[in-house]
């Protein structure tokens, strides 16, 4: 059981973009507070909404994908995760494209390192340090669901 949740938390987290290096040069990101506030308010629906329970996540997830990737979801096999990003390396990314994908997405694509806990259950599973994209497109912040491309 151990060994299949540390799979599907590794294997999430490279579907969903995080993972090793990310290219580029790091500049600091020019972000009005109302914007920043709205990335802080998009993990913080993620990780309540995995309090609340893993179909609720799952929605939640399906709910903020980004538009042009809103058929690519999976399933999380009833487990849930909680994001903590680390806001300080908070970055744009323009050339990142999700995994299996040659274009890149509408919007603004910024990268953030987290801390990826994986629960079933009750039960912490697994933990991983990685990177998540997220995009800020018509004023709404957009993810990618674990499992992209998957």
């Amino acid at each position: 059981m151990a060994e299949r949740a540390a799979v599907l938390l590794f294997s999430l987290l490279l579907l969903a973009g995080c993972g090793g290096p990310v290219t580029g040069t790091a500049r600091p990101v020019s972000l009005s507070d109302g914007d920043r506030a709205k990335f802080r308010e998009y993990y913080e629906r993620v990780n309540k909404a995995g309090d609340e329970g893993a179909s609720e996540q799952t929605k939640l997830l399906k709910d903020t994908q980004h538009p042009d990737f809103r058929q690519k979801t999976c399933d999380m096999r009833g487990a849930t995760i909680k994001v903590e990003p680390t806001w300080s390396t908070l970055r744009v990314d323009a050339d990142w494209a999700p995994p299996g994908e040659k274009s890149h997405p509408r919007g603004d694509v910024y990268v953030v390192a987290v801390t990826v806990t994986l629960r079933q259950e009750d039960a912490v599973v697994g933990s991983q340090i990685g990177s998540m994209h997220v995009v800020l497109l018509d004023d709404e912040v957009y993810g990618f669901a674990p499992c992209l491309g998957g």
